[in-house]
Parts: C-alpha cells; structure tokens; sequence
C-alpha cells in the first residue's frame, strides 16, 4: 500500500474526486439521487478510504464509504459521526461475512466473506486509531 505522502497534490485531489464519482454513482445504483456533500463531517485517508455524509434529493442524509474497499452506504442516523459511521460499516460487514458463511455455496462467496472481514478489521482499526480523531 502507497504511503499518502508519495502523492502529489494533484494525484490526490484526483484520488478524492475519484473516490466522490464512486460513491454517487453507487448511490445512484441503489436508487438514490445525490443533492449535496457535507464536506465538514466528510474525511479520507488516501489511498484507503474515503467517508462522505451525502444528502439525496428527497432529503435523506446517508454516509456512503468507498476506497480500497466494497461501497456501501448507511442512514447518517445510524452515526453521530464519520468515526461512528467507520466503526458502524465495520461491525455490519463483520455480520454481512458471517452471514454469507452461514449459507456459502460456492467458493466466491466464500472469498467475498473474506474480503469483507478484512475490510471491517482494517476499518476497525482505523476507529480505534486516536490519532486519526483529535475532535473525539
């Protein structure tokens, strides 16, 4: 994994505007149309992840993850804030990789388990990470 401190300024302005597109597009997948970002609660950790509390046409405010990592939203009523909702997106990808266990049926489903339970571990330690959260 790159250190962010090897990226110009411009790869990782580009790395956040990537990892922006990425997130509306999912939510556009699910149905959602994006109105605003609210970039004050927002944060990434380039090149790993990036957080982004979106609010939908209709009103709804949701966190939406991205990254090194599968996309994946929640309500913004489920954390308070980013390090809640990192922390949120960790323990439901921990369940999401047991459940698919549970009922696996072919090895991709297996290997995606997998992937899932690293992301949440890494997640995880992203939380624990003080140093990362000097508001808390």
């Amino acid at each position: 994994m790159s250190n962010p401190g090897e990226f110009t300024e411009e790869q990782r302005s580009e790395w956040v505007r990537e990892q922006y597109q990425k997130s509306i597009k999912y939510l556009a997948e699910k149905g959602f149309v994006t109105d605003s970002v609210t970039l004050m609660e927002s944060r990434y950790l380039i090149p790993v992840v990036a957080v982004w509390k979106l609010q939908t046409i209709d009103k709804q405010k949701v966190w939406v993850i991205s990254g090194d990592l599968p996309n994946d939203h929640i309500a913004a009523s489920a954390a308070e804030n980013v390090r809640e909702a990192i922390r949120n997106f960790s323990m439901k990808w921990q369940l999401q990789a047991q459940n698919i266990l549970d009922g696996a049926r072919d090895e991709s489903q297996v290997d995606f388990a997998k992937l899932l339970v690293s992301r949440a571990e890494g997640l995880y330690q992203l939380f624990e990470n003080k140093d990362l959260w000097p508001e808390g």
